[in-house]
């Protein structure tokens, strides 16, 4: 197993309110080749948690406590300048919305190059040839780098998105919700180019996404997510067919089937707010040695 990523007790809250955590003790790994899947409703901190590992929290944010640690270094002892180095470069991120996340003034040629520039050092016909390239890995035709991105549909514009993410072969991506507002068909192109590009690069991803279905498709390891905490993770076949968590087994039973013969269930906040309020029963020893207290 080759640890890529490792966060360890990640706790994030806002700079005036330290007590209202909005990332409660998060630890999860990503492996080099292997996609690690963040799932959980909107507000659940799957994003922040994301954008700690890019160093791009807001100001009025303020990591409490944990490490990230990247190919065996701590990213949280990083200066700015050191992490902007790594940035773009070893880590790649596909940020949601790719309409907001792309400068509508700028050709996507310009914005894919710009990493290339920053980074690679690449200029002039080596940098147009690069992009060139790029555009056409990702499915766009190489002519349309001069174009700019209201003129593309939604999903050419996530794919300007993967491609700059991916200009440098970074070690590592970040795909926070990558399919999100596309018809289902481009969503299956989008994730299958995802897959493609991990194995020839040998990436560790980070996808996250509300959606089951999504993480059925390409998820190794599951992380489920709930009011900023982590509830349940696993392997992928584990969390889904076996899930353990209250709310697990809730975001599971909202997922229609192909039959749509499923009766969904709604979920109910306030079980769940009980159910988690709920302390862990704690294992007590026996004198004959046998653990009491667990259930078979």
């Amino acid at each position: 197993m080759s640890k890529l990523l490792q966060i360890q007790h990640l706790s994030i809250a806002p700079q005036h309110q330290p007590a209202r955590l909005l990332v409660h003790d998060v630890s999860l790994l990503v492996e080099a080749g292997k996609t690690t899947c963040v799932v959980g409703e909107s507000g659940s901190g799957k994003s922040l948690t994301a954008l700690s590992i890019m160093g791009l929290l807001s100001p009025q944010l303020q990591r409490l406590q944990g490490d990230i640690i990247f190919q065996g270094q701590s990213l949280a002892a990083l200066s700015a300048e050191e992490m902007r180095q790594i940035r773009g470069c070893q880590i790649g991120m596909i940020f949601q919305e790719p309409m907001t996340s792309l400068n509508p003034v700028l050709t996507i040629g310009f914005q894919i190059s710009e990493p290339l520039s920053v980074h690679l050092g690449l200029k002039g016909q080596a940098l147009q040839d690069k992009v060139a390239e790029l555009l056409t890995q990702v499915g766009i035709p190489a002519e349309r780098a001069n174009a700019y991105p209201d003129e593309l549909s939604g999903g050419q514009r996530q794919r300007v998105m993967i491609a700059m993410s991916i200009a440098c072969r970074p070690a590592m991506l970040i795909a926070d919700e990558p399919t999100t507002a596309l018809d289902v068909t481009v969503q299956a192109q989008i994730l299958k180019l995802l897959d493609d590009l991990k194995h020839q690069m040998n990436m560790g991803m980070l996808l996250i996404t509300h959606d089951f279905g999504v993480v059925a498709d390409v998820a190794d390891h599951v992380v489920v997510m709930f009011q900023g905490q982590i509830v349940e993770q696993g392997p992928v076949n584990t969390v889904l067919n076996r899930p353990k968590h209250p709310y697990t087994k809730a975001l599971l039973a909202c997922v229609p089937d192909a039959e749509g013969k499923k009766q969904l269930k709604p979920m109910d906040y306030s079980w769940l707010q009980e159910a988690a309020s709920k302390p862990t029963p704690r294992k007590k020893t026996a004198s004959n040695g046998k653990v009491s207290g667990v259930r078979a």
